[in-house]
């Protein structure tokens, strides 16, 4: 499947559905996972990963911890969220095999792109803290990393801070990727890497509905897939009372198949200050921008993609047998 992948994770919830898919296809190049503060404590978002490595049998990927903090200021997501985080209850995981890297994810990332003889692609799936420090001594990083990959931001819809926060929040225009470091998001968009974001316009289309948990869970037939429904199933007090988008998992099946999104190039601009604070503005389009932004995507596929690869069956024919039970 093309160049190798590098996976820049905060380890949320929806993170664990990403790359649970992600390590569903056999020919995918995984060469590292990197770990950055977020939804999960870097210490407890790495140890997850590096569970969930186990258990796909892909103990070979390293896993690098990198920050723990945004450049500047602090917006950490609900410790609630943090707690289910860091803990994944209800979801079976085997016993750590080995220790993470002793190499910072950050030092990697710098290392990577000076490698220009390997291309790489990098799917972002948390704050770009990272990133951003990586790029900072890297001005020609587009000579290695042919395209960033990022779920984040909120154009032309309402941002994610207040939705099913039990610590409330004032800012309605932010979404939480961006929100947590917005200083690193600026850095990040003003590279000159190939860049496609998956912001909550297209995300938004995309819901994890109860019924798509349980039907998942009945059908999933592979160990990725059965870890998947748990943490759907454990979600579902939350998907009940509020909404759960598949924010990361449509990222990493775009990353694979780009036909399930359609994006335009456009100039954004981040808000760095003052209650708005984390804002992606949408400035102009821009045939010229290296940045693309994903306005519209073919749900249907996703959905079939996710559902096939992840769980281990074929949804036309799982459904066909599932009618007919029904009419018996």
């Amino acid at each position: 499947m093309g160049s190798p992948i590098i996976i820049d994770t905060d380890a949320g919830t929806d993170d664990i559905l990403a790359l649970s898919y992600l390590l569903s296809l056999p020919d995918l190049q995984i060469e590292a996972i990197t770990i950055v503060h977020g939804l999960a404590h870097v210490r407890d978002g790495s140890r997850n990963i590096r569970r969930l490595l186990h258990l796909a049998g892909r103990a070979d990927i390293p896993v690098l911890e990198g920050a723990e903090s945004p450049i500047e200021g602090s917006r950490p997501f609900p410790a609630e969220w943090r707690f289910v985080a860091n803990n994944l209850p209800g979801v079976t995981l085997p016993d750590i095999v080995g220790p993470p890297s002793t190499q910072g994810a950050v030092d990697f990332l710098k290392r990577r792109m000076l490698d220009r003889e390997r291309p790489v692609r990098i799917l972002g799936l948390g704050p770009l803290t990272n990133l951003a420090l990586a790029l900072r001594e890297m001005p020609d990083a587009s000579a290695t990393v042919k395209e960033l990959l990022i779920m984040g931001g909120a154009l032309q819809v309402p941002g994610n801070l207040s939705a099913g926060n039990p610590e409330k929040a004032a800012n309605e225009v932010a979404e939480w990727n961006i929100y947590v470091d917005p200083h690193a998001a600026v850095e990040v968009f003003k590279s000159d890497i190939q860049m496609l974001l998956v912001p909550l316009d297209v995300t938004m289309h995309v819901p994890i509905t109860r019924s798509f948990v349980e039907n998942f869970g009945r059908r999933s037939l592979t160990p990725l897939g059965r870890v998947a429904a748990q943490v759907l199933e454990a979600a579902l007090p939350y998907i009940d009372a509020h909404a759960y988008f598949a924010w990361d998992p449509l990222a990493a099946v775009a990353l694979v198949d780009r036909s399930v999104l359609q994006a335009k190039k456009a100039t954004i601009q981040v808000t760095t200050g003052g209650q708005n604070i984390g804002q992606t503005k949408l400035i102009r389009w821009d045939a010229d921008s290296p940045l693309a932004v994903s306005m519209d995507v073919n749900a249907a596929a996703f959905t079939a993609e996710f559902e096939q690869t992840l769980g281990g069956f074929n949804t036309k024919t799982q459904r066909h047998k599932d009618t007919k039970k029904g009419r018996n």
